[in-house]
């Protein structure tokens, strides 16, 4: 399921050309905050690949909502009482 997550976002990214040392930004417009740049457009993804991975596993450690993306919905496991 995380994989799938992961690919449909990746699959809503839009890119374009910006005027800096980096000149390929990158961005998933459903996710807010998650964005990258690169100097190539395939160093670009990669970097948006891992903003991603860090942006899901922050909210899934700290409790905040995941949007869906294309009907993927992911929810952070239940609480295991001890």
């Amino acid at each position: 399921m995380l994989t799938e997550y992961l690919n449909e976002a990746l699959s809503r990214a839009k890119y374009e050309m910006i005027e800096d040392e980096e000149p390929f930004y990158g961005e998933i417009p459903e996710l807010q905050g998650v964005w990258a740049t690169g100097k190539s457009l395939e160093e670009c993804r990669r970097n948006l690949m891992e903003v991603l991975e860090d942006w899901l596993f922050f909210s899934i450690a700290k409790g905040l909502p995941i949007p869906p993306i294309g009907g993927i919905e992911l929810k952070p496991p239940e609480a295991i009482a001890c």
